[in-house]
This record gives structure tokens, sequence and C-alpha cells, in this order.
């Protein structure tokens, strides 16, 4: 499944990232313990986290994660939005809790392996 797959069945909104929505998602992960993520998750998740600071791009990128999905109504910070744009990195963003989320995205056959 593409990110823009799961835009469109999520309906969140795309805040940096644009020109790589056709990445494909091989799974998912959730967490907003940094250190967690980078020893935890799998190159090519989509991560759900509450976190909106300028740390979470560098975290993705270190991962190798499709996207970041900011849960919760959370707006990420202008660096953190900047900083995803000049690394292009996808960061979307939606009011829908994490653990909706985290369902949402399990109904649509994105696992945690």
């Amino acid at each position: 499944m593409t990110i823009q797959e799961i835009v469109k069945a999520l309906s969140l909104k795309v805040i940096a990232g644009q020109s790589n929505l056709d990445k494909v998602v091989s799974g998912g992960y959730a967490s907003d313990l940094l250190s967690n993520v980078m020893g935890q998750a799998n190159a090519g998740n989509i991560w759900v986290t509450m976190q909106g600071h300028q740390n979470i791009v560098a975290v993705a990128l270190l991962a190798g994660l499709t996207a970041i999905v900011i849960a919760g109504g959370v707006e990420p910070d202008p660096e953190a939005v900047r900083k995803a744009e000049t690394e292009e990195i996808v960061m979307l963003t939606t009011t829908l809790s994490a653990y909706e989320v985290v369902g949402r995205l399990y109904q649509l056959g994105i696992t945690g392996e």
C-alpha cells in the first residue's frame, strides 16, 4: 500500500514530502520514545507519534521510515516542517488519536512486522 492510499483512506493532511507519496509502506510502528523508534522500527515503516519537534525527522531519516503520522491534532513545529521538506520526509497530521490511527492502519493491512 502506498502512502497516498493511506492518506486517502484515513483523511490525513500532508504537511511535507508531497513528492514521495507514491512510496510503498512495508509496515507500521507507533511510539513517542525516539530511542525506541530508532532501535525497533523497520525501514519502510510508517511511524505514528504525537511528537511534533524536529528530532522526529532525524529519527525517520536514521531509521529509513517512509512517513511520519503526527496524531492527536498535534501541529508540528515550523522547524520540523522545514526539515522534513528539506530531507523529503513525508509528514502527515490528523486529529485522530494515535490509537485510532494504528487501528485503522491495521485494518488496511499495515502490520507491525
